[in-house]
């Protein structure tokens, strides 16, 4: 597996990064009288306050204090601007395809001297997420490989079989469609960049790459282009609906039974659950379909890692943080308590002896199910130091051709025009896939 390097994307400082304003940080102390160290934590997610209150528990010197500073994009502008005005927090959590630019932007520090012993308690594709150039720069915290969840109760109704690639998918969509005119299988949402970015690596996709200083951009190659392709055909034939997920107009659907299904990760089933507890027990998890029969590769899509700041006084101490609510039994307890599921290898092992989640209590094999899907996922995704910049073109992008019924490739390539244009403009040497 060829090491990734940031060798380029360092040397490029004034990368332009478009920032949220936000609140003066925190900051980590101890006491003057040799009391215990405190340190500050943004999070977000049901599993952090487990997790640090495990840690407290456990380490009476060096005491955690959390902050919930939204989650994804926002908390990374949040820790962009907070580094600058050098207030960030000891430790925060960051998503893997935000960590390259918080690594350009100087948050994330090299914690290589503090995290050998944590390597591993992961595998190589996840720990290749936190580590660039032979550096590591956090602890993996969860991951999120695509996964199907689908109203099981509501495919029995319907007679619909669960399905395995994504021509019986759409050929599933077409048969819900007719069997109940107001229900669909799915949702092609136009915001959701990292459900998109997850199906086109599933197909062989690889957006970002570099090579020492060079870096390819390939967003809209044959492989992605392939998955817009797929998505249009079922809008424009509307046995799909084009809409955001998770507004109040969608989680009426969801509420009614007239969305189906959720190609999405294994997070997924408790983002349903916080929506609909109710449906609690017509829910199941299957693998995500597959684009050729027989090859059971997943993508990521999401999963986080735990970076100890640049800003932090205390880097040992928040390293050992990091990798202990990461690694631990105590900490990977309170991540499945509440859906989440482990980056670790023990944290992953220990799912199969717990209960399924509150959503799926009728399907007995739900752990072993994640298992299956996650010991299948594509060993090595890099992702580029503007993510953000992909991130807001796909949605204008994909917003616009939803609206105005154009086409999705075009919106690929609209995306990759704005992609290639931000990082020259930023000084890296770029060339398009």
């Amino acid at each position: 597996m060829r090491r990734r390097t940031f060798a380029a994307a360092t040397a490029a400082a004034g990368l332009a990064l478009t920032l949220n304003a936000c609140s003066k940080g925190d900051s980590s102390s101890s006491s003057e009288d040799g009391g215990p160290v405190t340190l500050t934590y943004w999070g977000w997610g049901t599993a952090q306050d487990g997790m640090v209150a495990a840690w407290n528990e456990a380490h009476p010197d060096v005491q955690v204090r959390k902050t919930d500073a939204g989650g994804s994009t926002e908390s990374s502008a949040k820790l962009l601007t907070a580094t600058r005005a050098k207030n960030a927090p000891d430790v925060a959590v960051v998503q893997y395809d935000t960590l390259p630019a918080m690594i350009v932007g100087g948050v994330a520090a090299d914690i290589s001297s503090f995290a050998s012993d944590a390597k591993a308690q992961f595998t190589p594709g996840v720990w290749s997420q936190v580590e660039f150039d032979g550096a590591v720069y956090g602890i993996p915290q969860d991951v999120g490989p695509q996964a199907l969840a689908y109203n099981q109760k509501r495919f029995t109704e319907l007679g619909i079989a669960v399905p395995t690639t994504w021509a019986e998918f759409a050929t599933a969509a077409e048969a819900v469609r007719a069997a109940d005119p107001g229900s669909t299988l799915a949702t092609f949402a136009p915001a959701e960049f990292g459900g998109f970015a997850a199906m086109a690596q599933q197909a062989g996709a690889q957006w970002w790459t570099v090579d020492g200083e060079k870096w390819t951009v390939s967003i809209d190659d044959a492989a992605s282009r392939e998955v817009a392709a797929y998505w249009q055909d079922l809008v424009d034939r509307g046995v799909v609906d084009a809409e955001p997920l998770l507004t109040p107009e969608w989680n009426a659907k969801l509420a009614a039974g007239k969305v189906l299904s959720w190609p999405a990760a294994l997070w997924a089933n408790g983002v349903i659950n916080g929506v609909v507890p109710e449906q609690a027990g017509d829910w199941a998890l299957a693998p995500v379909p597959q684009w050729k029969a027989g090859d059971s590769a997943v993508s990521f899509q999401g999963g986080s890692a735990v970076v100890v700041t640049t800003s932090s006084k205390h880097a040992e101490q928040a390293a050992e943080f990091a990798a202990w609510i990461n690694t631990s039994p105590e900490g990977s307890a309170a991540q499945i308590s509440a859906g989440q599921y482990p980056a670790s290898l023990d944290g992953q092992e220990l799912t199969l002896k717990s209960d399924p989640p509150v959503q799926s209590p009728q399907q007995a094999d739900y752990w072993q199910v994640a298992q299956r899907i996650s010991s299948n996922t594509v060993p090595e995704v890099s992702w580029g130091p503007n993510v953000n910049v992909a991130n807001s073109a796909f949605q204008d992008a994909f917003n616009d051709a939803v609206t105005n019924r154009t086409s999705f490739i075009d919106a690929l390539a609209t995306v990759q025009e704005a992609v290639v244009a931000d990082m020259e403009k930023s000084g890296f040497t770029v060339s398009a896939g």
